[in-house]
């Protein structure tokens, strides 16, 4: 496996996902009823526009539980092999908990986990 393997890798990438598209495009019978562009919420009539401005706040809370979570996806591999690697293993996961820690506590200084 050399260079040619990886640059065949991305010429097929590209040849399957821009023949994708074209067949796409070409048997796509194509609508103009203006419903298509509504849009669409529990069967319910849209009111007003769709374009609301939201507190950011709703997007610093996802982002820091999407951080905490991925923390857990990293931290089964660490349990599973601690056995087989010991005191390391145990001094790396305290290191990797410190400094989520310290992630959390500037969140928390800077108000990110306040609800509102």
């Amino acid at each position: 496996m050399g260079p040619g393997s990886l640059i065949a890798l991305i010429f097929a990438a590209v040849a399957f996902s821009a023949g994708g598209m074209a067949i796409a495009k070409f048997l796509n019978k194509g609508s103009s009823n203006p419903q298509k562009g509504q849009a669409y919420e529990c069967g319910i009539e849209a009111e007003g526009t769709p374009w609301k401005q939201f507190n950011v706040g709703y997007y610093l809370f996802a982002l820091i539980f999407l951080i905490f979570d991925v923390e857990l996806v990293f931290m089964y591999p660490w349990a599973v092999v601690v056995k087989k690697v010991g005191m390391l293993a145990l001094f790396e996961i305290m290191v990797f908990m410190f400094i989520l820690f310290m992630g959390f506590l500037y969140a928390h200084k800077k108000g990110a986990l306040k609800w509102m």
